[in-house]
């Protein structure tokens, strides 16, 4: 039996590349980030985290990340504000909406290239929806 996803039936098979991800954390309460940041560093990307919405708009476009991470409640603009803007230059963006809230009024459903996880959510849970995100981005409708 193969003792990981690298191994096949033939035997170990050659492990392929991790790709490194640019990933912005946008979370006001700092401690949450800070572990977050280190749960994703741990599994080799570049991290970055700020804890305001304004700061959340600016880092996008500095950073140019491959995900961004939001809380929905920060500081000046809402992690939903921050995505609508940051969308405008950047339609397919992946985000993964963070709430404490766990409110099943409203969802990420119908938002494209999104995901809603409710906290206190595991380590697991985040690396998945990361992965699973990546593999389903939709690009941006173009001309036809």
């Amino acid at each position: 039996m193969a003792n990981s996803l690298a191994e096949s039936a033939d035997g170990p098979g050659p492990t392929p590349p991790r790709k490194e991800l640019r990933i912005l954390i946008a979370d006001d309460d700092r401690d949450a980030a800070l572990t977050l940041m280190t749960l994703l560093r741990d599994e080799g990307h570049d991290v970055r985290a700020v804890h305001r919405g304004r700061q959340a708009l600016d880092a996008v476009a500095e950073f140019q990340p491959d995900v961004v991470l939001l809380d929905i409640a920060l500081p000046e603009l809402s992690g939903w504000e921050v995505a609508r803007a940051a969308r405008e230059n950047e339609p397919a963006m992946p985000v993964i909406y963070m709430t404490g809230t766990h409110g099943e009024e409203w969802t990420s459903k119908g938002v494209p290239n999104s995901v809603l996880l409710a906290k206190p959510f595991a380590p697991a849970q985040l690396v998945t929806a990361i992965a699973n995100l990546l593999n389903t981005v939709t690009p941006p409708a173009g001309p036809t």
